[in-house]
């Protein structure tokens, strides 16, 4: 992926924003040893936070249809970023259960037709 395809990354929640707000902060501060980042602005819905090399990261949450949009935007954080985005709880109808009712029933092992069953 290129540098300037992961600067803005996001994702959707179940969490409330001020939640993915306080997750944010302690992600940085907490769980990134050598790419730690500390609060430099916030408010209500958004959070920037600076860390090595004056290098800067900001998340914000906005609520959308019944869960919350996340949205990141850093240079230097860009791997961190997509951990912590990672680590946020998908809303319900999100994920990887979504994934299995899409694919046809000889893919998910649900049919005697499938490769390698047995009858």
């Amino acid at each position: 992926m290129r540098q300037i395809d992961r600067t803005l990354q996001d994702t959707l929640t179940s969490m409330p924003p001020a939640d993915v707000i306080a997750a944010a902060k302690e992600f940085f501060a907490r769980y990134n040893t050598v790419y730690t980042a500390f609060v430099d602005m916030e408010g209500p819905d958004f959070v920037s936070m600076r860390g090595a090399g004056n290098e800067e990261v900001i998340v914000a949450a906005t609520p959308k249809n019944g869960a919350t949009f996340v949205t990141g935007s850093t240079y230097y954080f860009d791997q961190q970023l997509a951990r912590f985005l990672a680590s946020l709880p998908a809303p319900d109808g999100y994920g990887i259960t979504l994934l299995a009712e899409e694919l046809p029933e000889s893919a998910t092992g649900n049919s005697s037709t499938a490769p390698g069953a047995r009858a």
